[in-house]
């Protein structure tokens, strides 16, 4: 696992939360924190994705 995807995977968790608290507490801002840092996070993961997969077949 690349380190990216390890990053990305986190900050998609934080987004997560960020969401849910700011749903709970009627935190639009805080919603949109959390869906950004979602998106972010998803981006990340999908970059390490994409740099595992190229490392592998420079392996090969």
């Amino acid at each position: 696992m690349h380190k990216d995807e390890m990053k990305g995977a986190a900050k998609d968790a934080k987004g997560s939360m960020k969401k849910a608290v700011g749903k709970a507490t009627d935190d639009e801002r805080l919603v949109a924190e959390g869906g950004m840092d979602k998106a972010e996070g998803k981006i990340q993961k999908g970059v390490g994705g994409v740099k595992e997969g190229l490392r592998d077949a420079l392996k090969h």
